[in-house]
């Protein structure tokens, strides 16, 4: 017989169903890093991606680098690093990451930043083989006749190849935000008040782990599911044929979901 789970079902109906004010803070807190470190992400991934098909060798090398590095060690690390070990790896004179920063009026944890560098740099590496990949699905003749008409090569590349590399660039793209948006909770280990985190502190002081980490996992369930759905839509956009193709409505969203492994 399998014992039934001594958990206190109010607390997760609680934090489910009405959720307090500091928990919508959080949450909007993880969304707001995942979309901030999501496009840098993707933004240092077509530099990289860009560098990585560059004519001149030690651009190729330097971009092959930041690849193998970032993708060969965990993410964990990579935060602990940008957060406590750049200042003393860089020797810098003053604080990179201060405890807080005033933009816009609005009062912004160091940490938090330092959080959301350190995953769009993780992105970067993962962004960058995606769009080279996209960038080479692209007949090459596109770009020599993109050149032959009189267009320079960023220009050809602008107009002529990355709308057409989009439609292979876009669906890995949404499963990395997927991922992304899971990867906030990591941010929790260097102090970042996201969902994640208020979890934690509300299991510290009431020693009920499985129902508050089971709320919060509801939640992020609730944000990726809705992030699939508008996937879902963009795709559709770029290609009609491509849920007829797949099984239907059903198929994409479990593979979206599944998206990559972190």
């Amino acid at each position: 017989m399998v014992p039934a789970i001594n958990a206190d079902w109010s607390i997760v109906a609680e934090r489910i169903f009405s959720p307090d004010a500091i928990f919508w803070r959080a949450l909007a807190t993880t969304v707001t890093i995942a979309v901030v470190a999501q496009v840098a992400g993707v933004l240092l991934g077509l530099l990289s991606a860009l560098a990585g098909l560059s004519r001149f060798w030690p651009i190729r090398a330097l971009a092959a680098a930041y690849v193998l590095v970032i993708r060969g060690t965990p993410l964990i690390v990579q935060i602990f690093f940008v957060f406590y070990g750049v200042n003393l790896f860089l020797g810098l004179p003053f604080n990179l990451f201060p405890r807080e920063v005033e933009i816009l009026g609005l009062t912004i944890p160091g940490a938090a930043i330092a959080g959301t560098v350190a995953l769009a740099i993780n992105e970067g590496a993962y962004m960058s083989e995606i769009i080279r990949a996209g960038i080479q699905s692209v007949d090459p003749g596109q770009m020599e006749a993109a050149l032959s008409v009189g267009m320079t090569r960023p220009l050809a590349m602008r107009r002529i190849v990355l709308p057409q590399a989009a439609r292979v660039i876009v669906p890995p793209l949404g499963n990395e935000f997927n991922g992304m948006i899971k990867n906030t909770s990591l941010l929790a280990f260097i102090g970042v008040y996201e969902m994640f985190f208020d979890a934690e502190v509300h299991y510290s002081t009431t020693f009920k782990p499985v129902e508050y980490f089971l709320a919060v996992a509801f939640w992020y369930l609730v944000l990726t599911t809705i992030w699939t759905l508008i996937q879902m839509q963009i795709e559709r956009r770029l290609n009609p044929a491509e849920e007829t193709r797949e099984g239907g409505v059903m198929a994409r969203v479990r593979r979206l979901q599944w998206g990559r492994a972190h």
